[in-house]
């Protein structure tokens, strides 16, 4: 896709174009979201307002229609786009998108327009079962409805997150393969989060069940795993371990739980440990 970023990047018509056709054409969001956050990472954010907009206007059309992930997306990834080139640094820019999903999904920004109560209602008429099990929660003294409604929330903004994380690795992968052949693979490898990095992530899941707002202990977890990711590809690359290593991990990691929960334990540590300092090779 390198030809692609090469040419949306010859000039401020080109990137706007390319946001809003791909904002327009359904499942496409994800493009144009990495596309403005390529104008934004390479020229700054007053140069992206032009391809932010034309990306966001489609985007926007697409709300009106009942489906906010796209504006979502565009709108996260450019945030995080901003944070990053400002910054520098990946943990914080993660940080900045959690919160800002949080605050979304907090807002019920990302549940169906009418409630959940509908969407209840059809469960209960399409499975005798599903009746049983809601029947079961109201007796127990739970709010069905308000349980939807964090799920459904907790869920999509989940999803939103890790698609715009997605969106902004591409986005500066090709920054990297414009103008620093190879800078993103340095760059990702070496990501870690810094003790008050995780100190802020673990006070925000406190907070979050404490204060009753769900969506902080829901994605807090979020840039962890991405670190503890990013700790496997760095593993991988310093051992010059073949790329299968790295199909299988993913595989191992979509498929079951128990992956997860060791990545995020393995990136915990490495705060305090530093693994691929100690796995780096020395110089004489």
């Amino acid at each position: 896709m390198l030809p692609i970023a090469r040419w949306l990047m010859r000039g401020t018509p080109y990137a706007a174009g390319g946001a809003a056709l791909a904002a327009i054409v359904p499942w496409l969001f994800w493009l144009s979201a990495a596309i403005v956050a390529l104008v934004t990472l390479r020229r700054g954010m007053l140069s992206a307002l032009p391809a932010l907009v034309a990306g966001a206007l489609p985007a926007g059309w697409w709300w009106t229609q009942g489906d906010v992930i796209p504006l979502a997306s565009v709108l996260l990834v450019t945030l995080m786009a901003v944070v990053l080139r400002e910054r520098m640094r990946w943990s914080e820019a993660l940080i900045a998108g959690t919160l800002a999903v949080a605050v979304l999904v907090q807002l019920g920004v990302f549940i169906p327009p009418g409630g959940t109560g509908p969407l209840l209602e059809q469960l209960r008429q399409s499975s005798d079962e599903i009746d049983q099990v809601l029947g079961e929660l109201v007796r127990q003294g739970y709010d069905t409805e308000e349980l939807a409604t964090l799920l459904i929330g907790g869920i999509t903004g989940l999803m939103v997150l890790i698609a715009a994380i997605g969106c902004l690795a591409l986005a500066r992968s090709w920054q990297a393969g414009l103008y620093n052949p190879g800078g993103f693979r340095e760059e990702f490898h070496a990501l870690r989060l810094a003790p008050r990095e995780l100190a802020l992530l673990v006070l925000l899941g406190v907070v979050g069940m404490v204060l009753g707002l769900p969506s902080l202990s829901m994605l807090a977890w979020v840039p962890l795993l991405v670190a503890g990711i990013a700790l496997v590809h760095g593993f991988i690359g310093l051992k010059g371990m073949n790329g299968l290593w790295l199909i299988a991990f993913y595989g191992l990691l979509i498929t079951t739980w128990p992956m997860i929960l060791i990545v995020l334990l393995v990136a915990f540590i490495d705060v305090f440990a530093d693994f691929r300092s100690r796995l780096a090779p020395r110089s004489d």
